[in-house]
């Protein structure tokens, strides 16, 4: 047997987060020294909600109009996830620390597949810059 050492919880957890709120951008840091800068709006779109992901594979619901959602209010849940509060009242998601970390591991292959999605609906995303 060598020394091996088995962590029995190697999940990433958050170090930090920092609410940029006229930049819209929330920036998590996770203990895997891995940080990253989340749009508002790029994690409005992926909200884990139901009201977002559908109840199943297949019935997610395309979100439009997010280009300037900001978030109002983080609320911790437990010691696992925050709850965002989004100004356009959406506040049902519940964010855990792996849904994050995963939202920023994949954040440019999400973010293509959302901006090509709105694009086969026809939408054209009109940001506004930042105030």
């Amino acid at each position: 047997m060598g020394a091996e050492i088995i962590m029995a919880d190697s999940k990433p957890r958050p170090t930090d987060i920092k609410l940029h709120q006229k930049s819209r951008v929330l920036e998590v840091a996770f203990d895997d020294h891995r940080r990253f800068k989340f749009p508002c709006e790029y994690l409005r779109v992926y909200s884990p909600s139901a009201e977002v992901q559908g109840h199943g594979p297949g019935q997610e619901v395309l979100q439009i109009g997010k280009e300037n959602v900001n978030i109002v209010n983080i609320e911790p849940v437990g010691s696992y996830a925050v709850r965002l509060h989004f100004d356009d009242g959406h506040n049902t998601g519940l964010y855990s620390w792996e849904w994050l970390h995963h939202l920023g591991v994949h954040q440019e292959e999400l973010w293509s597949s959302y901006l090509q999605r709105l694009e086969k609906a026809g939408y054209k995303r009109e940001p506004k810059p930042a105030e």
